[in-house]
Parts: C-alpha cells; sequence; structure tokens
C-alpha cells in the first residue's frame, strides 16, 4: 500500500465518518483511529483489491465497537419520557436549516440504515461492496436502504411542516413501551 493511496482515501472516511458520527471531533476521532488500525493491519489488505472498501470495513467495525462500548458502559437501561425532551426534538422553523434539519434525520435513523444509505449515496458504492463493509447479504443492505430512505423522506416531511410524524422523530431509545 503506498502512502498517496492511503492519503487520497481520507476525504471520503472523513465524510462518511461526520455523517456517521454527527460530530466532528468524533468524526476525526474516527477517521485517525482508522487510519491507525490500516497502518498496524496493513498485511491484512490483500493487494489488488480494493482499498476503499478495505478502509470503510475497517471504519464501519471501528464505528460499531465504539457504540456497543458506550452502550456497555452507559447501561442501555436509561429511560427518557419523551414529552421531557420534546423541545430537543422539534426541528427548527427556518428554511435556512434544512441542512441542519438533514443532519438531525439522518441521526435519527437507526444506525444499521444510516451506514448503508451514506455509503450507497454520500460515497457511491455498489450494494456489493457495501455488503463487503457491513458483513450482510445484499439482500440486507437493499432492504436497509429502502427503509432509510422512506423513513428518512417521512422525517425530512415531518420537519418542513413542523409536525412530526407520530414516534417518527423519537429515536427508538427514547420510545414509551406499554
Amino acid at each position: 500500500m503506498k502512502r498517496s493511496e492511503l492519503i487520497d482515501q481520507m476525504p471520503g472516511l472523513r465524510r462518511y465518518a461526520r455523517a456517521l458520527t454527527g460530530d466532528p471531533w468524533a468524526a476525526d476521532d474516527l477517521v485517525q483511529d482508522t487510519l491507525e488500525r490500516a497502518c498496524s493491519k496493513w498485511r491484512l489488505w490483500t493487494v489488488g483489491t480494493d482499498l476503499r472498501a478495505w478502509l470503510f470495513t475497517l471504519m464501519h467495525n471501528l464505528h460499531v465497537s465504539g457504540l456497543r462500548q458506550t452502550q456497555r458502559r452507559s447501561g442501555s437501561g436509561t429511560q427518557v419520557d419523551p414529552e421531557d425532551v420534546a423541545a430537543e426534538l422539534v426541528a427548527p422553523d427556518s428554511a435556512q436549516d434544512l441542512v441542519l434539519d438533514l443532519q438531525r434525520c439522518l441521526l435519527r435513523l437507526p444506525e444499521e440504515q444510516r451506514a448503508v444509505l451514506l455509503l450507497v449515496s454520500l460515497e457511491d458504492m455498489s450494494y456489493d461492496q457495501v455488503a463487503r463493509i457491513t458483513g450482510t447479504p445484499v439482500g440486507t443492505v437493499m432492504s436497509r436502504l429502502s427503509r432509510a430512505r422512506t423513513r428518512l423522506q417521512t422525517l425530512m416531511n415531518a420537519t418542513a411542516t413542523n409536525a412530526p410524524p407520530p414516534d417518527a422523530c423519537v429515536p427508538t431509545h427514547l420510545r414509551r413501551l406499554k
């Protein structure tokens, strides 16, 4: 692996990391961790295979591992009443905040749907590449992509009308169970 090949992949890695995390600092950390892992594990990459897909696989696995660690540390038993955080879940009124609305809605997608949507739409990867990166069958990639697009459209339409659909803007971990 040549240094220039690795450097050429950095803009795509940064875009994907920012979209995944929603936080520029966390995204930069994720890119750095990915590049460190790539440098320490470079012997695992097979020359002639898709370097980009290998790097995105490393990033995806690091991100998922980080989420699991955070979940274990914080304990998944915390429950929040949606009415207590309703003000935080409502999109802003201004039309100029459309980009922020898109980011908020993207972050409300389930992690596996968001990852597939970003890899296909933002990084222009094929379903086969995304399936290899996420470790899922191509059919699952297609299904997650379809659900992500539908849910994102619903969330964005709710933002535009300023009336969120029932349960659409409430993250899964905030929903009430009866």
